[in-house]
């Protein structure tokens, strides 16, 4: 038993990182200290001071343990890896997850490329970025081929000189076949070279070089050559264009400022983040970021958390990182971000100049974010979260947060597959889906195939609290009505498992009309979020289910018993699904009716009808 006074006297006077669990055990904060004893002790004490946020995460508190550092700089990087592993619920938590990209030049190559790249990595090769829109990196690389012909194969040059035959990019003229070995290592390293200049930002001798073309072809009346060149100029400028803003002294630099939602409501807060991204002194492109922020949260320390969770999944860290309010542990956060960059990182608040007048253009583009967004957020929240409240008072059932919900496909008298989704506080959590292969079943028993898929997903043991079977559901969903429930309940029953199971009962087209829970059908309001909810959860449901039998048929893993039949190919065996919709219907069909089918005649019509009748055999 966890007594947190006689744990609380255990405490090191250590720097490290703390973990707060409930009393579900799951993780609901993550902190770091200098000193574990006395920062932890704090959370304990009465004090006016502690905000809301703390006051009511401590009623929370079940457990805690920690782990000793040997710095506070290691428990600020090992901190900020808990939290983005376990996403307490109490930490301020960055909801967007994004991945930038950079245009990389493979240096490290005899004849180097020009590659789209999502991560920046120390290979001896020079990347440009990051960009916040991979189609405008894909717009310039493709500019880049046209303009200075380079190549983008994989082959390994000149090991696989002549091999092969100069690809399309040579034909179209976007690329000068070093390939054939007929182009010199230094005649293409001035292609390289210009390729480097042009995405630095000299665009302007690029253009004049175009330009001199292009009067050129004009003056030899070789007008298309002239109208080609014509639209590559357009093509630069139009580059050039979106990197210009004014140079604010050539440096690489990311302007942070945040918005706050001011409302009244005592729960989590809305907040966002602009950041301007500044590249060799020209803005390249700007982002926002939502953040999950609790009540009593100051600027400065959504700044800081902020700061931690973005740098530390970031491939670039720029040399300046202008910011709107002091950041708590301002030193800590240059020392370690200085050992990510290997250089010396500086962190700066403003007070007036040019970089005082970004700051406030961030933080005005950050309000207008907020103020813009704050409807469609609440209406994504209707969607969710107010949508599994209203299914909540539908079956009385409160506290819903994991939903599993499970189908069965044996299209056309393949084998059977099942699947299982997850919803978790009303949107799919696609890592947790599974899928299964019907073992025991033979034909399509819907009924004896889901009692399978159930008693293997509760009978499933996992010593990784990351399983999606490691976590029971607060509510199974079946796709059908009384039948399906009772299979659930009966599998349930003989496992000794107490979770709630709803049917979603379907009309006679096929669509959604209410809830059968506790032998009771509930109708539902089809107007209503919940509604819609439901809907989701059983065509996403069955569209798992058919994707993976598609999947499987597609590589020959499952069997028809169609195939089995001597005589009928592939093209007979679609036209009697195409009519009959199943093995079923074939197996019932009249030989009238079979020899009327598309593409079959009598013969083929008998050996099917026997396969299928084979006391008739002969008749």
């Amino acid at each position: 038993m966890f007594i947190i006074e006689e744990e609380l006297k255990k405490l090191p006077p250590k720097p490290g990182v703390y973990i707060m669990h409930d009393s579900k055990d799951e993780i609901i904060y993550v902190g770091k200290a200098i000193s574990l004893r006395n920062r932890v002790r704090q959370y304990f004490q009465s004090s006016r001071n502690k905000g809301v946020k703390i006051e009511q995460m401590v009623t929370h508190i079940a457990r805690f343990e920690y782990i000793v550092t040997d710095s506070e700089l290691e428990a600020l990087v090992l901190e900020s890896n808990l939290i983005k592993e376990h996403r307490p619920k109490y930490n301020t938590m960055l909801k967007d997850d994004k991945s930038y990209p950079f245009i990389k030049v493979t240096l490290n190559e005899t004849y180097p490329r020009v590659l789209f790249a999502r991560r920046m990595k120390k290979d001896k090769c020079k990347y440009f970025g990051p960009y916040t829109s991979a189609g405008a990196v894909k717009d310039v690389i493709e500019l880049v081929r046209r303009l200075f012909q380079v190549r983008s194969c994989s082959r390994v040059l000149p090991r696989d000189f002549g091999k092969e035959r100069p690809c399309l990019y040579y034909h179209m003229g976007q690329c000068s076949a070093p390939c054939t070995g007929k182009v010199s290592k230094e005649e293409y390293r001035t292609h390289i070279d210009k390729v480097i200049r042009f995405l630095s930002g000299d665009f302007e001798s690029t253009v004049e070089e175009l330009t001199q073309k292009m009067q050129k072809a004009a003056e030899e009346m070789r007008f298309e050559d002239a109208a080609e060149l014509r639209d590559l100029i357009q093509s630069v400028r139009r580059i050039g264009e979106r990197q210009k803003i004014t140079a604010y002294g050539e440096e690489d630099r990311d302007v942070i400022a945040a918005a706050m939602d001011e409302s009244e409501d005592l729960r989590d807060q809305d907040a966002v983040v602009q950041v301007f991204f500044i590249r060799d002194g020209r803005m390249i492109g700007r982002e926002h970021f939502f953040l999950k922020v609790a009540r009593g949260d100051k600027r400065e320390q959504v700044l800081s958390m902020f700061v931690r969770q973005y740098y530390s999944g970031t491939p670039f860290i720029p040399r300046e990182i202008i910011v709107q309010k002091e950041l708590e542990d301002t030193q800590l956060i240059e020392e370690w971000l200085s050992g990510l960059r290997g250089q010396k990182v500086h962190i700066k608040v403003p007070k007036k100049g040019t970089k005082e007048g970004l700051v406030e253009l961030a933080a005005r583009n950050a309000e207008m974010v907020l103020s813009k967004d704050r409807e469609r957020i609440k209406r994504e929240e209707g969607r969710t979260i107010g949508a599994v409240h209203e299914v909540e008072e539908w079956l009385s059932l409160p506290g819903i947060v994991r939903m599993e919900a499970f189908d069965i496909s044996n299209i056309s008298g393949f084998d059977s597959v099942g699947s299982m989704v997850v919803y978790e506080k009303g949107k799919p959590k696609r890592s947790d889906y599974r899928k299964f292969r019907i073992k025991s079943v033979q034909g399509p028993n819907d009924y004896a195939s889901m009692e399978e898929v159930l008693t293997r997903r509760f009978t499933h043991t996992s010593s990784s609290a990351y399983d999606s079977f490691a976590r029971l559901p607060d509510l199974i969903l079946m796709d059908g009505g009384r039948g399906q429930v009772n299979i659930a309940l009966k599998v349930l029953d003989e496992l000794g498992l107490d979770v709630p199971v709803a049917g979603m009962v379907k009309d006679d087209h096929h669509r959604t009309r209410g809830l059968y829970y506790n032998n009771v059908e509930i109708p539902i309001d089809t107007s209503s979020e919940g509604f819609r909810l439901i809907t989701r959860i059983q065509d996403e449901a069955h569209r798992f289910a058919i994707e993976y039998h598609r999947s499987l048929r597609s590589n020959g893993q499952v069997h028809s018993v169609l195939d089995d039949i001597p005589g009928i190919g592939d093209t007979r065996r679609k036209a009697l699904m195409r009519k009959f919709r199943s093995a079923e219907n074939i197996r019932d069909a009249s030989l009238e009716e079979l020899t009327e089918t598309e593409s079959m005649n009598r013969k083929s019509a008998e050996t099917v009808y026997a396969f299928f009748h084979p006391a008739n055999e002969g008749e």
